[in-house]
């Protein structure tokens, strides 16, 4: 299963449902030196917001929400959020 990916091209919070990305403007300036976080996602279930890793940005890291009641299981795959499929 999968969700398609919508950029937002300017900060707006309000704006971010569930599946949006924001990029942010500088970068690599948060987070670990070898793998900084880069953008904003919404989460694709429940659109609880999250820094995402550069990492995680080109699909090579999964991410779970952090909200307290979701525990959605995802990664980006190109334009689209792909769910971890389950063993």
């Amino acid at each position: 299963m999968f969700t398609e990916l919508e950029l937002l091209g300017e900060w707006i919070p309000e704006q971010m449902k569930p599946g949006t990305l924001f990029v942010l403007e500088n970068p690599g300036a948060m987070g670990e030196a070898k793998n900084p976080y880069v953008a904003v996602l919404a989460c694709p279930d429940c659109g609880a917001l999250g820094l995402i890793t550069r990492a995680q940005l080109s699909g090579i890291d999964s991410m779970i929400c952090g909200s307290d009641h979701c525990s959605a299981e995802y990664f980006l795959n190109e334009d689209r959020i792909e769910y971890r499929k389950p063993h």
